[in-house]
């Protein structure tokens, strides 16, 4: 059950980076979750204080375009720590390096997946409207994206066996939309 709300988690970071460890800290303090040995921190007081902060800006900062795929370049690489830290903190009772290697695996891969594949699709929006339609697609993915981190984050926590099967159809949705978009790149290549 920790795995599936980690990796729950972990997608969930893909999306947003700094939600889904914002509800793991709520959900900690309200009992729902016990973080493992180690990952207390991720549940204090000035934690949920940073999570909140980071969290409303990295969502505010989404609603701009351009600086939208300005902090692509950050999220992305950030997700993938988010995701592993996630992921980590709710697989206890493991030797430490398998605790790791669960988390960056397992966690960093979701998030790094549904990352990748948010990015794509804003990027291939951007690429076919020439830019001119990012006033309009950039607020309506933003708020798509957010609406999905925080289901995926507080199912996680509340539901996790839900979180699973919905994190199930969320991975299939996005491994399709990277290998669409890997073998549209190896069209353009072969044709240039």
């Amino acid at each position: 059950m920790s795995l599936c709300i980690g990796v729950s988690l972990a997608a969930a970071c893909g999306f947003r980076v700094f939600v889904p460890l914002l509800v793991m800290a709520l959900g900690s303090k309200a009992g729902l979750v016990s973080m493992g040995d180690g990952f207390e921190w991720m549940s204090s007081w000035p934690a949920v204080v940073g999570f909140s902060v980071a969290g409303a800006m990295e969502v505010g900062a989404y609603y701009v375009p351009w600086i939208d795929h300005a902090l692509d370049t950050v999220a992305t690489p950030a997700a993938v720590i988010a995701g592993t830290l996630a992921t980590a903190s709710q697989v206890d009772h493991m030797h430490p390096m398998m605790t790791w290697a669960t988390g960056l695996i397992a966690g960093g891969g979701a998030a790094g997946l549904t990352q990748i594949a948010t990015v794509s699709t804003r990027g291939a929006s951007t690429i076919i409207s020439g830019g001119t339609l990012s006033p309009i697609v950039t607020p309506v993915m933003a708020t798509l994206q957010a609406i999905v981190a925080i289901l995926l984050s507080v199912l996680a926590v509340v539901v996790p066996i839900v979180a699973g099967m919905l994190l199930l159809g969320v991975l299939s949705v996005a491994l399709v939309l990277v290998i669409r978009h890997w073998n549209r790149g190896g069209e353009r290549r072969a044709l240039a």
